[in-house]
């Protein structure tokens, strides 16, 4: 089933999750399906810690551009694989601490593309496109990019909960190394992914969601401190994402639906897997 294609957005399917919906969807949202809800529920049965993991990473997500705006004064940022920019998303926060900064945010969901381009209509300063980011040059090529993006001047790109999407290491590797060419020293990347320090762990974790049928690959945090090469830590490094500059009186996400409060506090002492990552300059 396919969702009608209105205003001249892309079609969209509505009998298969996505990522950027079931994100939505762990988030408080309101822009998902029924089939969006059901997978999350399923990976939170196998998995009960997995609520908690996804909204430590947006929680993430608001200290890092917090501290991106208003304590280095970065007014220009790169998203890529924002999923939906709904609620405590990147332009939100900047434009809280920085005034008029400029905002794209990518993204290969139609379904982003769609509510994106609704929801910031009347932005000047914010927009949304869709690309695959395993073609990184395409991203930096692309006009509306240029437009908003000078890439003389420093960038705060972020690539937040998306390579574990990526199964191939060499597309992120390739990813990660186009970016870092393409900004100037100065600019910043927040990153996270899924990860363990266990290879064992890892294997278990992808094995479960492979039955699921979703492209995906956890990996070590070893792995993943070396797909960064060339980026220099901002202190406190790599870290699982809800130790990097603890703020208990940030503002809080949405409340979740009714089906998910189980799961609630479930990820509190999870080590196996959790969204590892930090914030790293370009020397």
């Amino acid at each position: 089933m396919t969702a009608p294609n209105d205003g001249g957005f892309p079609a969209f399917p509505i009998d298969v999750p996505t990522s950027a919906r079931m994100y939505d969807y762990s988030l408080g949202g309101k822009d998902n399906f029924p089939v969006d809800r059901a997978a999350v529920l399923h990976v939170c049965r196998q998995y009960p810690a997995s609520l908690d993991v996804t909204r430590e990473n947006r929680r993430f997500l608001y200290r890092v551009v917090r501290f991106l705006a208003r304590d280095l004064g970065i007014r220009q940022f790169l998203d890529l694989g924002s999923g939906l920019p709904t609620q405590a998303n990147v332009h939100h926060v900047a434009q809280q601490f920085q005034p008029g900064a400029r905002v794209v945010y990518v993204d290969s969901d139609p379904i982003v593309l769609a509510h994106g381009r609704a929801l910031l209509a009347a932005d000047e300063t914010t927009t949304v496109i869709a690309a695959d980011v395993t073609v990184p040059e395409k991203i930096l090529a692309d006009g509306t990019v240029r437009e908003m993006i000078d890439f003389s001047e420093p960038v705060g790109v972020l690539l937040l909960s998306v390579t574990h999407s990526v199964v191939d290491d060499a597309a992120v590797r390739h990813l990660l190394d186009t970016v870092r060419e393409a900004v100037v020293p100065g600019s910043y990347l927040a990153y996270s992914q899924l990860a363990g320090p266990d290879p064992a762990g890892v294997a278990e974790g992808n094995a479960m969601v492979a039955k699921m049928g979703i492209p995906w690959r956890n990996r070590t945090t070893a792995e993943v401190t070396g797909f960064l090469h060339g980026w220099d830590a901002v202190e406190p490094g790599l870290v699982d994402v809800k130790t990097w500059r603890p703020d208990p009186d940030q503002p809080p996400l949405a409340p979740v639906d009714e089906a998910l409060r189980p799961y609630l506090g479930k990820g509190g002492d999870e080590t196996r897997f959790f969204e590892y990552g930090g914030l790293l300059r370009r020397p």
